[in-house]
């Protein structure tokens, strides 16, 4: 008798603990999805590429959303769209192996000129930079009219003046520019070995010949004035000395 009732204790126990068991593992799995599911409709809504702050904001506070990205990025490797990330944000795309299936329902941009490219290349990989500075990388004068494509597709944009006599303006990349290459940050783009290897450089240059490397930030330079700021006190100054 004795026997019997330790039997129907310890099944007791097992059955107890076996629930418990089913509860936490299957709970938080439910949480976790429900989390995902959410983080997945908002870069599914999101206009343009969403950051992973703002996608905190939007989420419970205990929620960690860098786990939920990775897990969501993994799921969605391999398929026809990607979980990807450009400029510091995230965004899902079509993969790229199949964009060129997809081309003639794309919007196809307008080509740009030879002059357009190497100055959008120069303001990449030179950034801040001047228009003085452009034209003495292209050997000729840069027109306004180049300048104003890029900055109309919002690529190229103004980041401040130069602490120089005159003080020229300073142009630099966007996070439009790095969204439309798929690059995280500027730093990727490719580097001289890298361009060697596409072909892209003559192979006529000197063994000396450098290629900068990008490494700029969103932050005005040492050698730089904020942009907004300088043109404010200098309105304030110039409409002080009319009075």
């Amino acid at each position: 008798m004795k026997k019997n009732r330790v039997k129907i204790a310890s099944d007791g126990i097992n059955n107890s603990v076996s629930i418990l068991k089913a509860r936490l593992f299957s709970e938080p799995n439910v949480v976790m999805g429900n989390n995902l599911r959410l983080l997945e409709a908002l870069l599914f809504a999101a206009v343009e590429p969403i950051d992973t702050q703002t996608l905190r904001d939007r989420m419970h506070s205990d929620v960690d959303v860098s786990v939920l990205l990775a897990q969501l990025q993994k799921e969605y490797e391999g398929r026809g769209i990607n979980l990807v990330r450009v400029a510091g944000a995230w965004r899902f795309q079509t993969s790229i192996d199949l964009q060129s299936n997809l081309v003639d329902l794309q919007e196809m941009p307008k080509k740009l000129s030879k002059a357009a490219l190497e100055t959008l290349a120069i303001i990449a990989y030179h950034q801040p930079v001047t228009r003085a500075e452009i034209e003495e990388v292209r050997g000729v004068a840069v027109s306004k009219g180049t300048v104003d494509v890029l900055m109309e597709l919002k690529w190229v944009r103004l980041r401040g003046r130069r602490r120089t006599p005159g003080r020229p303006v300073t142009y630099g990349t966007t996070d439009g520019f790095l969204a439309h290459f798929n690059l995280e940050e500027i730093s990727d783009l490719p580097g001289r070995e890298d361009l060697r290897a596409a072909g892209l450089l003559d192979p006529r240059l000197p063994k000396d010949f450098e290629i900068p490397e990008p490494m700029i930030t969103d932050d005005v330079n040492l050698d730089e004035e904020d942009l907004v700021s300088v043109d404010e006190n200098q309105f304030f100054e110039d409409f002080l000395s009319e009075s």
